[in-house]
This record gives C-alpha cells, sequence and structure tokens, in this order.
C-alpha cells in the first residue's frame, strides 16, 4: 500500500496542467444552461444583458489530464467521485481563460470493502489579466486491490 502521506508530498499543490480557451459560442452556453433545467434568462438567453454560464459549466471546460502523468495508481480501480465548482466571476462569451491544474487533496477511508483513497484535481480559472473566475473541482474514487 503507497504511503498518502508521501504521496500528499510529492503531488499536492504541484500545477501539472495548463490550459488557453475562449468561450466562442453563447448558443453552446445557453443550450447547456437549458439541459441542466436553468429556466433564468441571464443563463438562457444570450440576448440578455447579464447573459453569463452557468456556474456548472466550469466543469467541463477545455480539461486536459485529471492526474499528473506519474502519479500513483494504487492497483485499483477508479471512478468518478463528483465535481464541484466554486464560481468567483461570471463566465461571460468572448472571454479569454488559462485554467491551471494541481491535485488539492489525497485521502483515505477504510470500510468493510477496503481502502478507498479519494483525490482531488482542482482547476482555476483565470482571466488574462490574472483574476480567478472558477475553481473546479474534479473528485476521483480509487478502491485499492486487497494485497494477496
Amino acid at each position: 500500500m503507497d504511503d498518502i502521506e508521501a504521496i500528499k508530498g510529492q503531488f499536492l499543490n504541484h500545477q501539472f496542467d495548463e490550459r488557453q480557451i475562449t468561450l466562442e459560442n453563447p448558443q453552446s452556453m445557453a443550450e447547456f444552461a437549458k439541459a441542466c433545467g436553468e429556466t433564468l434568462p441571464k443563463f438562457t438567453d444570450p440576448a440578455d444583458a447579464d447573459f453569463q454560464a452557468t456556474p456548472a459549466f466550469a466543469s467541463g471546460l477545455g480539461r486536459g489530464r485529471n492526474l499528473p502523468e506519474d502519479f500513483p495508481t494504487f492497483g485499483g480501480v477508479a471512478m468518478d467521485g463528483g465535481k464541484d465548482v466554486q464560481p468567483i466571476k461570471p463566465l461571460r462569451p468572448g472571454m479569454s481563460l488559462t485554467g491551471k491544474c494541481h491535485v488539492h487533496d489525497i485521502y483515505a477511508k477504510t470500510g468493510r470493502s477496503g481502502r478507498m483513497i479519494f483525490v482531488i484535481s482542482r482547476m482555476e480559472w483565470y482571466t488574462d489579466a490574472g483574476e480567478l473566475t472558477t475553481i473546479a473541482d474534479t473528485r476521483l474514487v480509487i478502491r485499492e486491490r486487497p494485497q494477496q
């Protein structure tokens, strides 16, 4: 079994991916909002004076890698553990953004079926002026295979 504390020391808060995107298609932002059940015109109508992407839109923006290339697999089965988005500033059509990704947290829990390892990969999206707009976390759950 890999030592979680040693892995934290090696991987936590070290940027391993960076992406540049431009929010070019207001219609896709509106369609995403409608697909999520949103009804407010500021999310569904590109002609609205306050039009912006829903906070959840950031969870799918231009993500590349979810983990560093040399991150351990723990010999287990990985599952999507969910997403969390913290909106800070509205995402609007035409914005150019830079996303910077790092491992935010790693922890383990042991239950009846063995040890589960939880990894939170964080993508922070910044404007060209360096202003933080959104934090999007992706949780990965790894069910560690028992040692033989």
